[in-house]
């Protein structure tokens, strides 16, 4: 069984930072593209931020120069610096790893509130 850990979330004010860490320790990890999705209630899943096993990375328009996607092979991590956090950030995160098949992690919770 394929398991993606998120952690990181947590409560931030309004202008704060957050690194969100998602470690995928069973797979072959260089081998994937990995994401960073976010779905906030009452809104469907958006992919956030993509980053593939040649280090391309893809931001949604509304990240774009807040966020930063990053992967260390060697620790099969992939991580997402988050900066200038606004409360329309606030989200359920996940990763995703995709390859020959796709694997989803639980996600974490990031709330961005004064």
């Amino acid at each position: 069984q394929v398991q993606l850990v998120e952690s990181g979330g947590g409560l931030v004010q309004p202008g704060g930072s957050l690194r969100l860490s998602c470690v995928a320790p069973g797979i072959r990890f260089s081998r994937y593209d990995m994401g960073w999705h976010r779905q906030a209630p009452g809104k469907q899943r958006e992919l956030v931020a993509s980053i593939t096993s040649g280090d391309s990375t893809n931001y949604a328009d509304s990240v774009k120069g807040r966020f930063t996607i990053s992967r260390d092979n060697a620790k099969k991590t992939v991580y997402l610096q988050m900066n200038s956090l606004s409360p329309e950030d606030t989200a359920v995160y996940s990763c995703s790893a995709r390859w020959l098949g796709t694997y989803w992690g639980q996600g974490t919770q990031v709330t961005v509130s004064s």
